[in-house]
């Protein structure tokens, strides 16, 4: 539905895998490789791996990566962190377009109402399809899932999201309150039923593809068409060997900016503690450095510089806090690993 993520859950072997299958498919068939974009994140590199070969067509990936199905939890994160730059991008692109969501732009785009040489673009819409999230949650902020989930749906960007059990350790019931299109299988329990339903039922399934769809309207049981391996292959091999781009349709970029970083000699033993604690408090502060490490105004005021110098913390602003630029802890030490 294109007004809301859709998240799908039941037990092992009830035909998960083979809905993402058939969800991935019937969007091939049905749009133009302009018109959408796939991220397809799968950890156990097995479900989703057949769909490499349309790396000129549908895929989307991040620059710093040559993963197109994207297996790796690091590089899982960091195509979450570059997703949310995109959905901010567009956000501000609906804003100087004046409409309210990406069906509206793009018709403005097409009628020549926006100008590409004032950062128009169109906007293809981006399908997130997340196999066996679980394996990513135990590494990742919930944060960044529900950025997304919140409001991505209305620049063009929807989040598929399959897990075994939703349970309240990895997806909180803030975030899959944004789920309001939901597929449960077959279930072991009701409670299982209930974490993903927030009703029983799913526990009297048949298995075998038989499932049931709830959203914001309706409850429907319905059965899973099944596809096997060899008609996937078949689909994406005759797509794959058609004219492509000449390049993958790439992300925006989420690697911090290079800055030249003083010596290591001649850096502060306490740089990396005081990069995290300003980090970690989103404060670029010399009276918290001093107070937090017991040290001097001058030693406290050293490491402020050190810590601009290498762009985590801005410049003097008078009286008040500098601006801290790096917004997450796996940000930072991503960056303080490059040094």
């Amino acid at each position: 539905t294109e007004k809301s993520h859709i998240l799908i859950s039941g037990a092992t072997g009830q035909g998960k895998s083979v809905l993402l299958n058939v969800l991935i498919t019937s969007l091939l068939y049905k749009k133009h490789p302009a018109e959408i974009k796939f991220v397809l994140i799968d950890p156990d590199r097995i479900e989703l791996s057949l769909y490499s070969v349309l790396v000129k067509h549908f895929l989307a990936k991040i620059p710093a990566s040559d993963e197109v199905i994207v297996t790796d939890v690091w590089n899982a994160i960091e195509t979450f962190q570059s997703l949310i730059i995109e959905m901010n991008d567009r956000f501000k692109l609906l804003w100087d377009a004046n409409v309210r969501n990406a069906k509206e732009y793009n018709i403005r785009f097409r009628q020549r109402k926006l100008n590409p040489s004032k950062g128009h673009r169109f906007l293809p819409y981006i399908v997130v399809i997340i196999d066996k999230y679980y394996d990513i949650a135990m590494y990742m902020e919930e944060e960044y899932l529900t950025k997304l989930v919140r409001k991505a749906h209305a620049v063009g960007i929807h989040i598929i999201l399959s897990v075994q059990r939703p349970s309240l350790d990895i997806l909180s019931n803030d975030t899959k309150s944004y789920f309001p299109a939901r597929i449960a299988f077959r279930t072991a329990s009701r409670q299982e039923s209930k974490l993903i339903l927030d009703e029983e039922g799913a526990e009297r399934l048949s298995g075998n593809g038989d499932a049931i769809y709830k959203d914001e309207l309706s409850t429907i049981r319905l059965q899973v068409p099944y596809i096997s391996t060899n008609e996937i292959v078949d689909i994406t091999h005759y797509i794959g060997n058609q004219q492509g781009y000449d390049y993958t349709y790439t992300l925006p970029d989420n690697a911090p900016p290079a800055y030249p970083l003083v010596d290591s000699s001649d850096r502060d033993p306490l740089f990396d503690e005081a990069a995290r604690l300003v980090v970690l408090h989103q404060q670029g502060s010399s009276s918290l450095i001093q107070r937090k490490f017991f040290i001097g105004y001058n030693r406290a005021e050293r490491l402020m510089e050190q810590l601009e110098v290498a762009g985590i913390v801005g410049a003097v602003q008078g009286s008040k806090p500098r601006e801290v630029f790096i917004t997450d802890e796996y940000s930072l030490e991503k960056l303080l690993n490059s040094f």
